[in-house]
């Protein structure tokens, strides 16, 4: 089972480990990226960061991590862009879910955001919805 139940994501936030979630393509047709939201535990609060990366990948290629920021400003941060806080899992995920459109029921553990992109690709970066028939968050809650 790839998607983490409510009980498992706040399990592995309290652990100190971070949860992530693929959110689809973004840019423009001769800039492409793709975005993820990264929810991270952080000292006393849990971190909301939404990443946009250039969609650099293929087969054999699909570590976001190691993409390049989509937008590479001078104030570009590379491990993406702190959009919201909270002081316990639930309102952090739910402060994530708001401020990016992502979906309770699609959350994974840190690193297999990589498999979603993977699956991405494989299908032909698909536009309007992911590889498994759900549609794309809103492009405007991703930022």
């Amino acid at each position: 089972m790839r998607y983490l139940t409510e009980d498992f994501i706040v399990g592995a936030l309290k652990r100190g480990r971070p949860v992530e979630q693929f959110l689809g393509p973004v840019g423009a047709p001769g800039r492409p990226g793709v975005s993820y939201v990264e929810v991270r535990p952080a000292k006393a609060s849990y971190e909301v960061y939404v990443h946009a990366v250039e969609d650099v990948g293929r087969e054999g290629l699909l570590d976001l991590g190691e993409f390049p920021p989509l937008d590479a400003g001078p104030d570009a941060e590379e491990f993406g862009r702190l959009v919201a806080m909270a002081e316990d899992p639930s309102n952090a995920l739910a402060a994530a879910e708001e401020t990016t459109g992502a979906v309770r029921g699609r959350w994974v553990n840190e690193n297999i955001v990589q498999d979603e992109y993977g699956d991405f690709v494989r299908a032909g970066r698909p536009s309007d919805q992911s590889p498994d028939g759900c549609p794309w968050p809103s492009r405007g809650a991703r930022g």
